[in-house]
């Protein structure tokens, strides 16, 4: 009865094995894939209460891929499964309103030599932390839009 036990306990453990690699294979296809077509940089996203909200908190940094398509920066989380993107950025209208290094305390959870900016994309507040040939390509991205664009990028403290 014993010998048939542990063999049930292996079996079960050999089971879950193989569902996690499964499952960080598919992750890591689902990678290759959003990387692959180019235009694609790692960022990490988080999002800023509503200028009018009461003291709320901002939101949790995230480590995502940013995906440039076409007038849009498809934003998505790089642990997870979900094939359209969490949040999509529109250069139309956005707003650049500042940049800044990451706090001593936030740095911890972003990848090395980051940089942060604020964009606003209508009623919507973010912060994008992305590193130096990122944050580069977003703002010639930005720059980059067809006349008549109402794209706002100061260039004032974003060097």
């Amino acid at each position: 009865m014993t010998g048939q036990l542990a063999l049930d306990a292996g079996v079960v453990l050999a089971g879950v094995v193989l569902l996690v690699a499964f499952l960080f294979a598919l992750m890591s296809l689902r990678r290759w894939l959003l990387v692959r077509g180019g235009g694609a940089v790692e960022c990490s996203l988080r999002t800023l209460p509503s200028p009018g909200g009461s003291g709320e908190a901002p939101g949790p940094w995230r480590l995502g891929i940013g995906r440039y398509k076409g007038d849009v920066l498809q934003w998505h989380r790089v642990f997870g499964f979900r094939g359209r993107p969490r949040q999509v950025i529109h250069r139309r209208g956005l707003v650049v309103a500042g940049r800044r290094e990451p706090d001593p305390a936030e740095a911890e959870g972003l990848l090395p030599g980051v940089s942060i900016i604020e964009v606003r994309d209508g009623d919507a507040a973010m912060e994008l932390a992305m590193g130096s040939a990122a944050l580069t390509g977003f703002l010639s991205w930005l720059e980059a839009a067809p006349p008549g664009f109402p794209v706002d990028v100061p260039t004032e403290g974003l060097d």
